[in-house]
């Protein structure tokens, strides 16, 4: 029984890997979770300086799962290179180092800077706000999101995959901008821009009044935006949004994923990642499904 994939040449032992943002660089969940049977880490998005993030209160549970404005808190590229790389070295696991920024130039300076890094893929979060453009995130624009894909593309030693924000009108549309940019592949979906009220006190529940909804609420406009995606390019498809046990992950391959990145659900669940690995694993034997790639958009 075969659960390897490749992305950009890049081969992962089995789909599941680890949504940005929800796993650190795997440190805190490595007591729960043997990182060594990941696919891939991926780590939370690492910008050129140390960024503060957002005013609390920053996060907020809601049905069918959460919101969050943390601003993309992190300790900037050196400390990164420093610190986590080496920790995540330790491991049997390829590293995917997620790339945050506020101009083109802040997302190069990182790009050029893991070039020598003993990392295997590059993923680049588009849903930052463009300074440039009005705050508009990049990945709201196709010829916004072409253009920084091309940029990328020429400085990157490793290959890129493209983050794609849901929030958008036409994500296949996205897709082929950013496939035709250059990018190796793409991953979605990033998380739905909400809102909650506090009706006692009349106030925004969030201190950035809006943030990011994630959690099993958005998984049926996740696999759906998957399957657009991958009805519109060729590259590989990292699929996200919603997954909370191995039939969601399941259900995403079949819509087009080459391989799946689990996010909130670590946060209720610790164990999540490994229990969907050997779930897939129980359905393959199942289904006597010798190759993992057989269920790839089989749908």
């Amino acid at each position: 029984m075969n659960t390897r994939v490749k992305i950009a040449g890049v081969e992962l032992k089995n789909p599941v890997m680890t949504a940005s943002g929800t796993f650190g660089s795997g440190m805190e969940y490595s007591e729960f979770v043997d990182l060594n049977k990941l696919g891939a880490v991926v780590t939370k998005g690492v910008a050129n300086v140390p960024w503060e993030g957002n005013p609390t209160p920053r996060v907020a549970e809601v049905y069918g799962g959460m919101l969050n404005a943390i601003g993309l808190q992190n300790p900037g590229i050196d400390v990164f290179m420093e610190r986590d790389i080496p920790f995540l070295q330790q491991y049997d696991t390829k590293i995917i180092v997620n790339v945050c920024g506020k101009t083109v130039e802040d997302y190069l300076e990182v790009v050029e800077k893991l070039g020598d890094c003993p990392v295997h893929l590059l993923e680049i979060n588009v849903s930052c706000p463009n300074v440039k453009e009005g705050a508009i995130a990049f990945g709201q624009k196709a010829d916004c999101l072409y253009d920084i894909t091309s940029a990328i593309k020429k400085k990157a030693k490793q290959p890129i995959i493209m983050k794609l924000s849901p929030n958008v009108t036409d994500i296949g549309e996205m897709a082929k901008a950013a496939e035709a940019a250059g990018a190796d592949a793409i991953s979605l979906i990033n998380t739905l821009t909400g809102m909650k009220i506090d009706i006692h006190k009349r106030k925004f529940v969030l201190a950035n009044k809006t943030g990011g909804l994630s959690g099993p609420a958005i998984k049926p406009i996740a696999v759906r935006m998957v399957y657009q995606a991958a009805q519109a390019v060729k590259i590989p498809i990292i699929g996200m949004g919603g997954i909370s046990n191995w039939e969601d992950a399941i259900e995403f391959l079949m819509a087009g994923a080459t391989a799946i990145a689990v996010g909130a659900m670590n946060f209720i669940n610790p164990y999540v990642t490994e229990e969907i690995i050997a779930g897939i694993e129980g359905y393959m034997q199942e289904n006597n499904i010798e190759d993992i790639r057989e269920m790839v958009g089989c749908v």
